[in-house]
Parts: C-alpha cells; structure tokens; sequence
C-alpha cells in the first residue's frame, strides 16, 4: 500500500497549490479519502474528506471553506486538494488518509509553506 502525495512548496499569501496524492495497494474508489495538516507544535486537523463509493460527498475544516476544493479520480486512484487564497496560517505538512472498513493508511506528507 501507498499514498504518495505531491504539489507542495512554497507559495506567496493569496496563491494558490493544488496537492496530489496518488494511490496504490488497495480499492480505491472505496475508500474515504481525506486530506489533514500539521503545523509545526500543533496536533494532526482535518481539512476536507471525501467519500468513497458513489456518493462523492465532501466535507472542509470551518477554515478553509470557500477556498480549497477536494477532489477524486478513480479511474486515476489519486485524490487532489485545490488550495486558494493561501494564508501563513495555512503552513503546515499536509498528509493524505484513506479510511476503508477495517483499514486506514496514511502517505508521508508533503510541506507546504506561506510567506511573503
């Protein structure tokens, strides 16, 4: 099993990233897949998740509502989170989670940083 993310770096205040996180080892399009952040001291938040199956539905942290936007693609096995109108406070390491019926797995993160 592995979760790999990519797209992380260093963006100025109001840019924007899109990470990836690309999937392999397990049925995918079953799985609810989520993205969380940890800042530097600060424990592991969820930022947006959305669900496997059919359903698609989605659900984002009070903090980032409005300006990041996840999304899957089964037929590619990855997972995506459109971040906009990036802040400082949104710098972290953000980590991909997939959560199935009886296992989760977690990819290694992938930093992100805000600053002029």
């Amino acid at each position: 099993v592995q979760l790999v993310e990519s797209g992380g770096g260093l963006v100025q205040p109001g840019g924007s990233l899109r990470l990836s996180c690309a999937a392999s080892g397990f049925v995918f399009s079953t799985y609810h897949m989520s993205w969380y952040r940890q800042a530097p001291g600060e424990e592991r938040d969820l930022v947006a998740r959305i669900s496997g199956g059919a359903g698609g539905r989605t659900q984002y942290a009070d903090s980032v509502k409005g300006r990041f936007t996840i999304s899957r693609d089964n037929a590619k096995n990855t997972v995506f989170l459109q971040m906009n109108s990036l802040k400082p406070e949104d710098t972290a390491v953000y980590y991909c989670y997939a959560n199935g019926p009886s296992t989760s797995y977690w990819g290694q993160g992938t930093q992100v940083t805000v600053s002029s």
